[in-house]
């Protein structure tokens, strides 16, 4: 089915009233910011745990299914630019019900993993000062810096873009001291006594679930495309700009922590700040304030992305009106942002990191799926909403590696995980039609 003007109009109108402010850097450092949040701070060590010296190759085979993730999002995302992101594409390719689906699983996914990196960034804040490890001021804390990126996000689309462009640069900058120092301290001979030689109770599946989870992210900044300047030369540029250089970045920090820490790495609640620890203890404080500040932004641009999932089912009638509404005077869904807000915060009061780590990964696996179906059949239609679409070569083969990825991906956890999973999938589907009268 070819493209036609009137769908073009219709994609338009859905993001009536939002700016089209962001362009290749902003988007690129938001996908950045939000992939490369509290994981790479707090993952070495649960990588070294479950799989021992074979933990980079855990980041490598994820690396080659994220590879295809992105090339059919790439292609996706520059064909379907609207609020919504994901759940955008697969409703265009598939229809009403498939597209909800999607976009529950989207948004679920994201603000599980914001709980989860809100109650982290307590803890790390807790091991640094022992004051915010008392039960009340953590609690404060959480709702603290949840509260500062909600009401930088509702102030505007063009300021959280701004600031979260900057603040990205800002929150690389600890990880690049860490690969600096390591590699010299490692040219000088300072290598862990004990090395890591195997994993007491390795398990690569679990590595695997880890690892995908510090490599996702990309889908809740394209939730954001309707506020994406040139979405199809845009949207496209900033993924492969941004995917491309995360996944070397892991790899290096992987490496030097194991080298530098050995098998002390395994059971580290600081793993970056104690392998720098044993050049010189005056480094860990300077890794320690980074990995808080990486979590705190990573949750600016999960405030960016996911609640524009919720402003879309509003949007069309899935979900209250009230959360459709834009703000008068900022313009940006602002209820949407609050009901994330009040969600994510009661996740990190009663959840943990690893725990919500891997329920955030398995709910995105197969949002992937169908977005990998979605690039084949967009591409296929001739579908482009906005602007020349990127056309990449091969793509029906890409997205049906990406596929079995996402599948094999989802058989390695566990039957409880895989249970919860299956019971999210039959209840978006029910809440579906349950909805579907009032759209």
């Amino acid at each position: 089915m070819a493209t036609t003007p009137e769908l073009a109009a219709k994609e338009r109108s859905r993001d009536h009233g939002l700016v089209r402010a962001m362009g290749v850097f902003a988007f690129a450092a938001a996908i950045t910011n939000e992939v490369v949040g509290s994981g790479i701070y707090r993952l070495p060590a649960s990588m070294a745990s479950a799989a021992g010296t074979a933990a980079p190759y855990a980041y490598v085979a994820c690396l080659v299914a994220m590879g295809a993730i992105v090339l059919c999002f790439s292609e996706a995302g520059s064909r379907i630019s609207t609020s919504g992101g994901p759940y955008g594409y697969v409703e265009a390719a598939f229809g009403r019900m498939p597209g909800f689906v999607a976009g529950v699983l989207l948004w679920l996914s994201a603000v599980l993993a914001a709980g989860g990196v809100a109650a982290a960034l307590a803890d790390t804040a807790g091991s640094a000062f022992p004051i915010f490890a008392q039960p009340g001021l953590r609690y404060l804390l959480i709702i603290g810096v949840l509260g500062l990126m909600a009401g930088i996000n509702i102030v505007g689309v063009d300021l959280a873009a701004k600031v979260l462009g900057w603040a990205t640069v800002i929150k690389v900058l600890p990880l690049l001291l860490f690969l600096v120092v390591g590699g010299i301290g490692l040219a000088m001979g300072h290598h862990a006594e004990t090395p890591i030689t195997h994993a007491p109770d390795a398990n690569f599946g679990r590595a695997a679930i880890l690892a995908m989870f510090a490599l996702t992210g990309m889908e809740t900044p394209l939730a954001a495309s309707g506020e994406v300047r040139d979405p199809a030369r845009t949207v496209p540029r900033a993924l492969i700009l941004a995917m491309a250089s995360i996944g070397l970045l892991y790899i290096a920090i992987q490496l030097i922590a194991g080298a530098l820490f050995g098998a002390g790495l395994m059971t580290s609640s600081a793993p970056l700040a104690d392998a720098l620890g044993t050049i010189d203890p005056r480094w860990r404080a300077p890794l320690l304030v980074g990995a808080s500040f990486s979590m705190l932004i990573w949750l600016g641009s999960d405030f960016l992305g996911a609640p524009r999932v919720l402003f879309a089912f509003a949007r069309d009638g899935m979900l209250p009106s009230f959360l459709g509404q834009v703000h008068p005077k900022w313009r940006t869904p602002h209820w949407g942002i609050i009901v994330h807000f009040l969600l994510a915060v009661g996740l990190a009061l009663t959840g943990t990191f690893e725990k919500l780590a891997i329920l955030s990964t398995l709910a995105i696996a197969p949002l992937y799926f169908l977005a990998c179906a979605s690039a084949v059949i967009l591409k296929r239609r001739g579908v482009a909403t906005l602007g020349k679409p990127l056309s990449l070569p091969g793509i029906p083969v890409i997205a049906l590696f990406g596929m079995l990825c996402m599948i094999a991906l989802v058989a390695l956890a566990q039957w409880s995980e895989i249970g919860a999973l299956a019971g999210v999938l039959i209840g978006s589907c029910l809440l579906y039609l349950v909805m579907r009268p009032r759209a």
